[in-house]
């Protein structure tokens, strides 16, 4: 579903292309009208980006001095987002193709990925490749229906975590979740209650809502419905989950673009790892978040392997 939607958007795009160069070839040639096409599609899709930018600051929280980024900082931050972004949305998850990786032996545990709203297993391209090449087994569960409610992905990971234990002969898995992914993990964890919170022996959520985002009013579904700030779904999630939070480590961006205010992604009792000058889909492969996710499976793995 989501590389169909994709597809989708690629295809208007595209369109959209093609009538501004057969327009523009009226007053230029049509090399030049061909640039000018591209160009004012990239613009479209940056200025979207901006926007998200500009709508985060107007609900967000106040930025700690030390995370305080000049001008030259915010436009790095602005261009290093898009760039995640476009290259997420039209490569990498179009090109996603589900398969676990399985390696022989290895002392960590195996680790199960769990996307976002809107997105599939192809967001975790970068993280996938660092964890090959330290031999640690992984597979991504992907989403469906893109707007369903939360709860009903439950069953979902509970599917991905039995496969991923079976396949490995491990008796615990460690789990890595984006945005909507580390709520969807917790209503897991509380549908499937003590039987669940044996098998997992860590949960790292990149940028998740844990007390809701403004943008999610942008949003279509029940998904984005629950995610929305005062949410009552999210307000009975945290009632029913606060004597696990110990398994959690939350990484999350004073400057996500997604989710306003950002200190939502704070989630008391867990883990907290608060990073700056990151956008919210670039958590997904920014070099020091990927440093701290290792870290965090490796010491889950075996404790006394921290990194730093």
């Amino acid at each position: 579903m989501v590389v169909r939607i994709l597809l989708g958007i690629m295809a208007a795009q595209v369109l959209c292309a093609l009538l501004i160069w057969y327009a523009a070839t009226s007053y230029m040639p049509a090399d030049l009208a061909l640039v000018l096409a591209l160009l004012a599609v990239v613009l479209v899709r940056l200025a979207i980006t901006g926007n998200n930018f500009l709508l985060s600051w107007r609900h967000g929280s106040p930025t700690p001095q030390a995370h305080r980024l000049t001008a030259v900082g915010r436009l790095r931050l602005l261009l290093a987002e898009f760039s995640a972004t476009m290259l997420t949305s039209s490569w990498h998850m179009l090109r996603h193709r589900p398969a676990p990786f399985l390696a022989a032996g290895g002392a960590a545990l195996p680790v199960l990925l769990i996307h976002g709203y809107g997105a599939n297993g192809g967001y975790w391209h970068a993280l996938r490749r660092l964890l090959r090449a330290q031999g640690i087994s992984h597979d991504a569960v992907d989403l469906e229906p893109v707007t369903g409610a939360i709860d009903d992905y439950a069953d979902q990971v509970e599917a991905g975590v039995r496969r991923l234990l079976a396949a490995t002969g491990a008796a615990r898995v460690v789990i890595v979740a984006h945005s909507m992914g580390g709520l969807v993990t917790r209503a897991w964890l509380r549908r499937h209650g003590a039987a669940a919170e044996a098998r997992v022996a860590r949960v790292i959520t990149l940028g998740t809502p844990h007390f809701g985002t403004a943008l999610a009013a942008l949003g279509i579904g029940a998904n984005a419905a629950q995610m929305r700030r005062g949410a009552p779904w999210l307000a009975q999630l945290d009632r029913d989950d606060r004597e696990r939070r110990a398994l959690f480590t939350s990484i999350w961006t004073w400057h996500d673009n997604i989710i306003a205010p950002q200190v939502s992604c704070q989630l008391p009792g867990a883990r907290n790892v608060a990073l700056g000058g990151i956008g919210h889909v670039a958590l997904g492969s920014h070099p020091q978040v990927l440093r701290t996710i290792l870290d965090e499976i490796l010491t889950a793995s075996t404790p006394s392997a921290r990194l730093y």
